[in-house]
């Protein structure tokens, strides 16, 4: 409906803009005529008649160049004063057989132009009826009874061909419109596309950059181990013999105490290890107590962990989820790590899990600083991070694992109140197993 009346609108300001060149053509022909010719009834009368017309064509103009239309509402009194005009003007000329007579057929094209075909048909009428007034009276005679009829049938010819091209000019300007905006429709459809197209590239190249950077970590924690690992058993066989030895007691405390280090030490290289292991495409059963545990494993080694009471509340009878182990591993230690970041020394955390219908539900608490309301659509876009060190990949990495398992992962968040990030995963994953298995990947 808007569009309808944008492009009548746009219609009839083109359509003024051909009326207002006829009228000032009209003006400047009538001086050319007053200036070139002798014998006129009223030479004074004329050039005043055409004063007023170039007044209205004045008036005219400056309506159009505001964007309306003058005397828009009153298209039949616009013609029946037109029909008076141009009478008044043949009549001060040379009366019925005045070139001014020919403005019957300006006006009667351009009524044609600006308005509906009954509307031209009328006007083409009171023109008609307006110059046979002017014959009756100056006199009716045979010359001017031929002079009407021929008068008439050429006001007829011109409105019926006028507003015929008119009309064809209106259906074409609809379809050329109806055309433009099917192209503007596709345009935007092209340009989502496109966009969507680029986020998908972005989000896949910040998908390579994270995998990348946890290879090259994995790599690391091998070296790391496997450099530690040869003089961490040398040290611990040294142990074995010397308490082979039948020490003293404080000799034995103490290399008990350096034998239980050792001990630590190596279960932190083995973890390590194994957090950092290649990702395994095998689609398992997971506990997410397990997964929460696995992951917490791994933090408690980030060294601003320390300084934070972190607290779990994870049933051990919820149902398992058929996804990724080390991803959901990650998603999990993806949230402690921004929970320990967000808050101060003293600061609390809690890991939080439960059912809903089939759904489990994990949920990462903290009492920290918050999201500002301004970030809240930023938080999940690949390379957006507040922090100093930051890669922005933690979040949008964890929600493309989660979607991927078929769940899903949002946020809310307080500042100086906290932030809670829940996590959604399905309990029964039918669909994604079944793709899994079409896919040759095993199950176990």
């Amino acid at each position: 409906m808007a569009s309808d009346r944008t492009e009548k609108r746009n219609w009839e300001l083109a359509a003024e803009s051909i009326v207002v060149q006829l009228r000032w053509f009209g003006v400047a022909m009538g001086y050319v005529l007053v200036q070139t010719r002798t014998g006129l009834h009223n030479p004074s009368a004329v050039r005043a008649f055409l004063a007023l017309g170039a007044g209205y064509a004045a008036l005219d103009t400056t309506f159009h160049r505001m964007g309306e239309v003058f005397l828009k509402r009153w298209p039949l009194f616009v013609s029946l004063m037109e029909s008076v005009f141009i009478t008044l003007l043949c009549y001060q000329d040379t009366q019925l057989s005045s070139p001014f007579r020919w403005y019957y057929l300006l006006s009667s094209i351009c009524a044609a132009i600006r308005y509906r075909p009954t509307v031209a048909w009328v006007t083409c009428g009171l023109h008609a009826l307006s110059f046979a007034g002017l014959a009756w009276s100056l006199g009716m005679t045979e010359g001017s009874i031929a002079e009407v009829e021929q008068m008439a049938i050429i006001l007829a010819w011109v409105t019926w061909a006028s507003s015929s091209l008119a009309g064809i000019l209106r259906a074409t300007g609809s379809s050329l419109a109806a055309a433009n905006l099917d192209l503007e429709t596709h345009r935007a459809e092209l340009e989502d596309r496109v966009a969507e197209r680029t986020d998908a590239l972005h989000a896949a190249q910040a998908r390579v950059i994270h995998q990348e950077k946890m290879a090259a970590f994995g790599l690391l924690a091998a070296g790391i181990a496997h450099e530690v690992g040869n003089p961490l058993a040398a040290l611990s066989s040294l142990l074995q013999m010397l308490r082979r030895r039948n020490p003293d007691i404080y000799t034995a405390d103490k290399l008990d105490l350096a034998d239980r280090q050792l001990t630590r030490i190596q279960r932190t290289i083995r973890e390590l290890v194994d957090f950092s292991r290649p990702t395994s495409t095998i689609v398992s059963r997971v506990r997410l107590g397990e997964a929460v545990d696995e992951a917490l494993g791994i933090a408690k080694y980030y060294h601003r962990t320390k300084d934070r009471a972190i607290t779990t509340d994870v049933p051990t009878d919820l149902p398992p989820i058929l996804a990724l182990r080390d991803h959901i591993t990650q998603v999990v230690l993806n949230l402690v790590l921004n929970a320990v970041d967000a808050t101060g020394k003293g600061g609390q955390i809690r890991v939080v899990g439960r059912r809903e219908a089939e759904w489990v539900v994990l949920a990462v608490e903290d009492d920290g600083r918050g999201i500002d309301a301004s970030d809240h659509h930023r938080v999940f876009q690949p390379y957006f991070t507040t922090k100093p060190q930051g890669t922005g990949l933690g979040l949008f990495v964890s929600r493309k694992i989660v979607e991927e398992q078929g769940g899903e992962l949002s946020f809310a968040s307080s500042p100086d109140i906290g932030t809670t990030f829940t996590v959604r995963l399905p309990s029964v994953r039918v669909e994604p197993l079944l793709a899994t298995v079409a896919a040759g990947e095993e199950l176990v």
